[in-house]
């Protein structure tokens, strides 16, 4: 539903900033109303490329002296038309309210969704401020100066009820209504903006985690990885836009859309909320029930007024939010699916020793980064490569990207590393992690760079860990020997040739002075052998070059599966496969140094 906020907060923003013009020159009708809203929609979606740190250097001045406006006309028209207006200050007149008009009064609460509409904006949208600024912002200059318009406007229908259906323009002094009407204008291209960019770091975040198709995103600033830019999306919402502009043609069917829109993505976030304070925060269960039924009875009450709406537009935003629901969860469905047919079809390591450390084929100089999604075991795409490659890489690294659920993940932790085969086999697992907010923005050179030399602070540790091992093994053997053998016990005949080594395991802790210290073989890799054999092979191989290993995975439903399964993985998610970001580009990999061998996985 953030998504299709995306769509109709553009439409509905820009058309009732636009329509103000109705009252102001005489035959500018409908039709122009349209006209023009549609083209502003086009220059508000085109500038998106350039980025939020570009295009919103005014943002700032704009929606300050936006708000400025709303508060001081509203206190004009306080002053000028009835300041009585301040005793709706006293929440007794909602009581009276609802008492007097019954039903109405139930079915008005739809419009009063419009009024909070944007609050769930303004958090969607992290990446371009931090929480307190939110707050501060809301609590000090928008809630006030809404406030003061609101009462304002109210104000003025006391004294002029027929104008209703447009007080905002007709409320604001005729000396002050162009300035008012071209910073209203960009103050709706503002809020348009900031749900779009909101819309961009969904889905980005969604496609992090699995559950949104490949698309292609762009980073337009260096200081803040939460601008960011989705040309297909971004063309998408345009085209969404103008399509609900050109069939609604009026702000009412398209406001009553928008409310169902708000109410469904708060109810949303209230059922999360809770399900995060327990099972995150570990929050009290009471505690937890009583957030979810005060935020939550009070949304279903508004949920039930938007519902009379739904045939009067309110069908939209339901459509929108279907639609998007069904990609993600066929993408999800799919890629879940062909990750168990992996596991599923993984290589044995018995099947790898009985290759041996050739793997049936030559091993020639290089480093072969082979991707997929596997955290764990030999993919079966790696046999596909050895039946059909005639020579293969001196050192094999299987890369798997995943993204955490966290924002961030440091540099020093990015990644992780395991051997796969025997040390003579130089097979080697590496799990490169991302924050679902982490840039990846290194080119293929620098990411060549951070593995090798992650991989050799793996070598020396492994060999530093084997010999920690070994001193701790020769330390048990020490002390069994020592609790188990003394020198009166010792049978005629024993030297100390018997016991040379816990004797020179001895003398060597009382050289050091403790007992975790590492014997010299082990302490660099000059003195040690079979380290310096392989960061030597290691750096060979670098030389040598890299090739990316990739797979071209076609993805089909067994032949005895439900006709439901065989229509979304077969037509559906195949679709989706093959229209979204290929593999290549969003591993960010050289076009140059690419081997793909083409696989079927059966789910």
């Amino acid at each position: 539903m953030i998504i299709g906020d995306g769509i109709l907060t553009p439409a509905i923003s820009v058309m009732s900033a636009i329509s103000g013009l109705q009252d102001q020159i005489n035959g500018f009708g409908t039709g122009e109303v349209v006209g023009i809203s549609i083209v502003v929609l086009m220059a508000l979606f085109s500038i998106q490329r350039f980025g939020t740190g570009k295009v919103g250097f005014l943002f700032a001045p704009i929606l300050a002296l936006w708000f400025f406006s709303l508060g001081s006309i509203g206190v004009y028209n306080i002053l000028k038309y009835d300041i009585t207006v301040l005793r709706a200050f006293n929440p007794a007149y909602i009581y009276f309210f609802f008492k007097r008009n019954g039903k109405a009064a139930w079915s008005s609460l739809g419009g009063c969704v419009l009024c909070i509409t944007g609050a769930e904006a303004m958090f969607a949208d992290l990446g371009h401020f931090s929480v307190p600024a939110i707050q501060i912002a809301f609590t000090c200059v928008v809630f006030p100066c809404l406030l003061l318009a609101y009462m304002g406007q109210a104000a003025f229908l006391t004294k002029n009820p027929s104008s209703y259906s447009s007080v905002f323009y007709k409320s604001v002094p005729e000396s002050l209504f162009w300035p008012v009407f071209v910073i209203a204008t960009l103050a709706a291209m503002i809020a348009s903006q900031a749900m779009i960019s909101a819309t961009f770091s969904c889905i980005k975040q969604s496609m992090a985690l699995g559950c949104f198709p490949r698309l292609k995103i762009i980073h337009t600033s260096k200081k803040f990885m939460g601008q960011i830019y989705i040309p297909v999306v971004n063309w998408f919402l345009m085209i969404m836009c103008i399509v609900v502009v050109s069939i609604f043609q009026s702000t009412t069917d398209i406001a009553n859309a928008y409310g169902i829109a708000e109410v469904g993505v708060m109810m949303v976030s209230t059922i999360l909320v809770t399900l995060v304070m327990v099972l995150i925060w570990q929050t009290n269960l009471l505690l937890a029930l009583c957030f979810c039924l005060g935020f939550g009875s009070v949304e279903l009450i508004y949920m039930s007024s938007v519902l009379s709406k739904i045939f009067e537009g309110g069908w939209l935003p339901l459509a929108f939010a279907t639609l998007f629901l069904s990609v993600m969860y066929t993408w999800n469905y799919g890629s879940v699916l062909k990750y168990r047919s992996e596991v599923r079809e993984k290589v044995s390591v018995d099947t790898m020793l009985e290759l041996g450390s050739n793997l049936g084929t030559v091993r020639v100089p290089g480093v072969g980064l082979l991707y997929n999604e596997l955290v764990q075991g030999i993919p079966s795409i790696f046999l596909q490569f050895l039946l059909n490659l005639p020579a293969l890489h001196s050192t094999i690294v299987f890369v798997c990207i995943k993204y955490v659920p966290i924002p961030v993940v440091p540099q020093e932790e990015r990644f992780l590393f395991r051997r796969v085969c025997p040390k003579d086999y130089h097979i080697f697992r590496c799990v490169a992690r991302y924050g679902y907010k982490d840039v990846r923005k290194e080119d293929h050179q620098a990411f060549e760079q951070l593995l090798i030399e992650s991989l050799e602070k793996f070598l020396r540790r492994e060999a530093l860990e084997t010999a920690l091992e070994l001193e701790g093994n020769l330390t048990d053997e020490l002390d069994s020997v020592s609790a188990n053998t003394r020198e009166s016990d010792l049978p005629v005949g024993t030297g100390a040739d018997e016991l040379r080594i816990p004797l020179m395991h001895d003398q060597k802790l009382e050289e050091t002075g403790t007992s975790s210290a590492l014997p010299s073989s082990y302490m660099s890799s000059d003195d040690d052998p079979g380290l310096e054999y392989e960061l030597s092979a290691l750096r060979e191989a670098t030389e040598s070059g890299f090739t990316y290993l990739l797979g071209h995975g076609d993805v089909r439903a067994k032949k005895n599966s439900f006709f439901f399964k065989k229509l979304v993985i077969n037509y559906f998610y195949t679709f989706l496969r093959n229209n979204c970001r290929g593999g290549t580009a969003n591993m960010r990999v050289p076009h140059t140094n690419i081997i793909q061998v083409g696989m079927t996985y059966m789910v």
